[in-house]
């Protein structure tokens, strides 16, 4: 779920994972779809929605698609922008997600144009809290570019900006029930990880550019130690949120593993939440 950042140079971008092999083949058909679905920030709004809609459930929050719809369609739009703002120091961090921004440009356009027309259509119907925490949420966007110098508070704000837009919502939505502070918990450890990770390549570019996968570094540690922090949690919280502990179990997954290149980063990294989440809905569902 990392958005660009300008402190890594040119010369260590992901000069290997350009080639699409060794022959100088195309990519498959596969690998274009996954990296479309990825670079176009579908995976971070798909996120979005099964967080959101694992919240709910938890929470019994009535209307829960409409909560899951606005969380994706704002992480679509956030990140987008973010995208097409930034190119210049994405270019240097994400050589392939820039490329593929490149080729697309007005294609992403009219696509954050149309959701943005949607999003704001649920927008109104919403009650005015839901309303004054999506503003708030959108001006943490809008600064990103100033904030996101240092990866500590990058990591911090960003995770709480998706724990309030996944978890806030359903929680005003549902009546503040007292499950919410354990879930947003769970959440913001689980994030935090992600986006420590997703931090790595940025902070540490000769990691990468020696291909190491950076085992040791006190980075990756900590990242792991939130997947862990999160665990704890999840199992010290009410029974009801138990499930919720496939969230950080894959997340610490790929993190076990990880391997300091665009697309890992990209896509299994961002991907370990999202197959967490649909896990936990799957628990959930068993348990109905």
């Amino acid at each position: 779920m990392q958005e660009s950042s300008p402190h890594r140079p040119p010369s260590v971008a992901d000069s290997s994972e350009g080639r699409s092999s060794p022959s100088g083949a195309s990519p498959s058909v596969l690998v274009r779809a996954v990296d479309a679905f990825a670079f176009s920030s579908g995976l971070a709004a798909a996120i979005g929605a099964s967080l959101s809609y694992v919240a709910s459930h938890v929470l019994a929050t009535p209307d829960a698609g409409s909560w899951a719809f606005m969380a994706a369609s704002g992480t679509f739009i956030i990140y987008n922008l973010d995208r097409l703002r930034d190119i210049d120091h994405d270019r240097a961090t994400s050589p392939l997600r820039t490329a593929f921004v490149l080729r697309n440009l007005r294609g992403l356009y009219v696509a954050v144009g149309i959701v943005a027309i949607g999003f704001l259509t649920a927008l109104l119907t919403a009650p005015p809290a839901i309303i004054l925490l999506c503003a708030a949420i959108g001006l943490v966007g809008l600064f990103h570019r100033r904030l996101k110098e240092s990866a500590a508070l990058k990591a911090a704000y960003v995770s709480t900006a998706w724990v309030a837009a996944c978890v806030g919502i359903p929680w005003i939505a549902s009546g503040r029930t007292s499950l919410g502070p354990w879930l947003a918990s769970i959440l913001l450890a689980s994030l935090t990880a992600n986006l420590i990770a997703s931090n790595l390549r940025d902070s540490q570019p000769e990691v990468e550019e020696e291909g190491t996968h950076s085992g040791r570094t006190p980075a990756l540690w900590a990242a792991r130690a939130m997947t862990i922090l999160a665990i704890a949690v999840t199992l010290a919280a009410p029974a009801s949120l138990h499930p919720l502990v496939w969230i950080p179990v894959c997340e610490g997954l790929a993190l076990a593993y990880f391997r300091p290149t665009e697309r890992y980063d990209h896509i299994v990294v961002d991907g370990g939440l999202l197959v967490g989440a649909g896990i936990t809905w799957i628990h959930l569902g068993w348990l109905a």
